[in-house]
């Protein structure tokens, strides 16, 4: 067996820490929603609108990241040059999804639907996996399997019944593989959920997949969670080893058979240098898969961050001409959605290679059945270098009653940040108690308003005060839908400096070093390959 490699450590951390919408709803919900089918804002679900239409953006300094939900969309008329109109067609599964029950653990969440259509084909697989160590239980059924896509739900409880939400790095101990222990699939993200009791991994399939597929964990060392140690006077951490080893077979002719596969080669390079090259569709019952490579010139590589990557999405909108609707993705614009599952592998990079991405449709949004799709690029988001720093004395402050008198103005490549006004707040740190010092434990927070051009995530901001010493910042805001000038407007917006209190000074530094700047000087429109026959009508 191969060894797990730095790009993979580095994968796996990346998807278990990376912050996330948590779009799932909350058990309580979704416990007086039993026998609800999933269904799309589209249909007046209110439950689905007013999860997707909040917004929610937060960076920090040095590594910063973002968290967007984004608004739930309407499919509208075709006819670009009329005001959006209620939907004559709603593209939300027109084949009804079967009326069977669905397993507990899949039940409330979005993954009920995905059951729904995969088990009546026989792409369900339960591995029956059921282990007991010292009272800590790790249980798998209900594995969803197609062409495409493995969803694995690993349920783990302590001996006294409450359940573990994470693995943390022991994750990284799964391994997807032919009989000859090669790597078959790769590790992707689900953009709707978040793990609470269950554990949910989504691995996407390499375009080779053998007949026989092996999943195996090598999982020992769990991390239980923190206590308070009250000699210490501080939380810890609590470890516990345990053997929780597994492997199971997945026959995979049956899913490879019930797919529509087609080779592309589009190409488009961007005035600023970035190309886009479409490989692969790839249409499955369960979600249609588009595959592209990503790569930068040389001019335009020495502009952006060195974790480019991570952050770069591409925003687009596909058209559907036949029954006159289409359908927005990525950005935050009025009535964007995001891909249903997305995968986006770095492994090539550090070799000169590009970075493969995958976007995959709910059906929910895309039926999978829809003939000429056309697919036009909007533009795209990349974090580029571009430091700019603002001067800000606190004692400039007007003392009165006047909220928007502007102490400090920041403007940046098309964003303009106002700031009127500041106060100090708790710095609250997870599963700390509560700071006693009052200096040492408090924040300054910037109060105003902001106009934004660019993308709300990937930027980097930093504070620096009179002794050289820099502190991260985060920016808190629900930027609204944007207005005539294709602008984000943010009346309420904060930027927290996480440690910078009273005792600091009343001078410092503002400084913005990167910016996830939103591109949108493109030109591409691709036909997307459609089919013959759906081998899963038949």
């Amino acid at each position: 067996m191969k060894p797990i490699s730095k790009d993979e450590d580095r994968l796996w951390e990346e998807h278990l820490y990376r912050e996330e919408p948590d779009a799932d709803f909350t058990l309580k919900v979704m416990q007086k929603l039993d026998g609800v089918s999933m269904e799309s804002g589209e249909d007046g679900n209110p439950f689905v609108k007013k999860s997707m239409r909040a917004h929610w953006m937060r960076r920090t300094g040095i590594a910063a990241a973002a968290v967007v939900m984004l608004a739930g969309g309407a499919w509208f008329a075709f006819d670009r040059t009329a005001e959006p109109a209620q939907p004559a067609v709603n593209a939300v599964d027109r084949l009804p999804l079967p009326d069977i029950p669905v397993p507990e653990a899949l039940k409330y969440s979005y993954f009920a639907d995905d059951y729904k259509r995969l088990k009546p084909l026989g792409l369900v697989v339960n591995p029956n996996i059921n282990i007991n160590d010292q009272g800590y239980t790790l249980k798998i059924e209900d594995v969803l399997v197609d062409r495409s896509h493995m969803v694995m739900t690993l349920q783990q409880t302590t001996p006294d019944g409450l359940g573990l939400s994470r693995l943390l790095s022991e994750m990284g101990r799964i391994h997807v593989t032919d009989e000859e222990g090669r790597q078959v699939a790769t590790l992707a993200r689900d953009t709707r959920t978040k793990g609470s009791v269950t554990e949910r991994l989504l691995f996407q399939f390499h375009d080779e997949i053998p007949d026989q597929v092996v999943v195996r964990g090598e999982l020992r060392n769990l991390n239980v969670g923190r206590y308070y140690d009250y000699e210490k006077k501080s939380y810890e951490d609590r470890d516990v080893t345990v053997d929780w080893s597994f492997q199971f077979n997945i026959d995979m002719t049956k899913a490879k058979s019930l797919a529509v596969e087609n080779s592309m080669d589009n190409t488009y390079t961007t005035p600023e240098g970035l190309k886009l090259d479409m490989t692969q569709l790839v249409r499955t019952p369960n979600g249609t898969r588009l595959d592209l490579n990503v790569s930068l010139d040389d001019e335009l590589r020495a502009k952006v961050d060195e974790d480019w990557a991570n952050y770069m999405s591409i925003i687009y909108h596909l058209e559907i001409p036949e029954t006159n609707e289409y359908r927005i993705f990525n950005g935050i614009r009025p009535d964007a959605r995001q891909a249903k599952f997305r995968l986006q592998d770095l492994s090539e990079l550090r070799n000169g290679g590009p970075l493969k991405l995958s976007e995959t449709w709910d059906p929910a949004f895309v039926t999978v059945d829809a003939k000429n799709i056309r697919f036009v690029l909007d533009g795209y988001t990349l974090p580029v270098k571009e430091e700019k720093s603002v001067e800000v004395d606190l004692e400039k402050r007007r003392k009165d009653d006047t909220k928007f008198y502007t102490f400090v103005a920041f403007e940046q490549l098309g964003d303009k940040i106002l700031i009127y006004d500041f106060d100090y707040e708790p710095m609250m740190e997870s599963y700390d108690p509560p700071k006693i010092d009052v200096k040492e434990g408090y924040s300054l927070v910037l109060k105003g308003s902001g106009t934004f051009r660019n993308a709300f995530m990937g930027d980097r901001w930093v504070a620096v005060d009179s002794d050289g010493k820099e502190y991260p910042v985060e920016v808190n805001g629900y930027p609204d839908q944007p207005n005539n000038n294709g602008e984000y407007v943010e009346d309420d917006l904060q930027l927290k400096i996480r440690g910078f209190n009273e005792e600091k000074g009343a001078k410092f530094t503002l400084k913005r070093t990167v910016v996830n700047r939103e591109y949108r000087d493109v030109n591409w429109e691709v036909d997307l390959p459609s089919y013959n026959s759906l081998p899963w009508l038949k």
